[in-house]
């Protein structure tokens, strides 16, 4: 029998993260490097892909940095092939990348406050769900048909949001009683279909070792406004927002034999935010 400690072992295990040099996404690579994995960090930035792997290879782990659009089949082909020649397989899927909360920049002029759903740009509803929905689809699909290739196995693991758990609570975007901006329409929809799009596939794969899970992190302190972070604490029974590494050992849980019974769940990591 295995001890425990080996169960998060991902020795000769390759993972591709998407996002990958964003906070919480070299958070994820230096996570899974740790544990023995081999890593690509996959960025629509190339200087944050660069300057994260460089990270990682400075201190002797396996990996290599990849200029990602998840919207484009071409790049993620791209990726999927170098990766193969790098590493030789596809183990983790860890889908990080997604659309940050944008706002219109011509509201305030128009006496709106940014991301009021009433006059919300259909552009920027639909470049959101490109990428949130559709860009995730695109490479989970890519991943996991090598995974079966391979003898279907593997861990896809889909960053959610608890504003994908429930509608954002708009009165901590207020800022000394004005209304600051408000948490776009898009951020709850998208993050909602990640959800149901890791129970669809997790059915899916029924009858396979391809696991597919969710892990939805709360708020993680990211040099917030000092107004917003106390409304956000307010707001956990911990009181506070979370720290960057928070997440990772979650995050390893998932991605490895010690979550070998789980598929088709949501792992919260929120400091009790949807606990009250």
């Amino acid at each position: 029998m295995p001890k425990i400690q080996e169960k998060f072992d991902l020795t000769g295990q390759v993972a591709i993260v998407t996002g990958g040099g964003g906070q919480l996404g070299f958070e994820f690579c230096k996570t899974l490097v740790e544990a023995g994995a081999s890593v690509v960090t996959a960025d629509l930035n190339m200087d944050h892909a660069v300057r994260a792997a460089n990270r990682l290879i400075e201190a002797g782990y396996p990996t290599f940095p990849f200029q990602l659009d998840i919207t484009s089949v071409a790049s993620v082909q791209a990726m999927i092939a170098e990766t193969l020649t790098r590493f030789g397989r596809i183990d983790i899927l860890v889908n990080s990348a997604a659309l940050d909360p944008k706002f219109d920049p011509d509201a305030a002029a128009r006496g709106i406050a940014p991301g009021a759903f009433e006059d919300y740009p259909l552009e920027m509803w639909q470049d959101a769900l490109n990428v949130n929905l559709t860009g995730t689809f695109i490479v989970t699909q890519a991943c996991v048909r090598q995974m079966v290739a391979q003898g279907k196995k593997g861990s896809v693991i889909n960053i959610c949001s608890t504003y994908g758990l429930n509608g954002p609570d708009q009165r901590i975007y207020i800022k000394n009683g004005k209304r600051v901006a408000f948490k776009p329409v898009y951020y709850t929809t998208t993050k909602a279909g990640v959800l149901g799009f890791t129970k669809y596939l997790a059915a899916y794969y029924a009858g396979t070792e391809i696991r597919v899970n969710a892990l939805t992190p709360g708020g993680v302190f990211n040099n917030h406004e000092d107004y917003f972070v106390q409304n956000y604490s307010a707001k956990t029974i911990l009181g506070r927002m979370a720290h960057k590494d928070e997440m990772n050992g979650a995050l390893l849980f998932l991605a490895s034999e010690a979550s070998s019974y789980m598929t088709g769940g949501n792992l919260v990591v929120d400091g009790g935010w949807t606990a009250w």
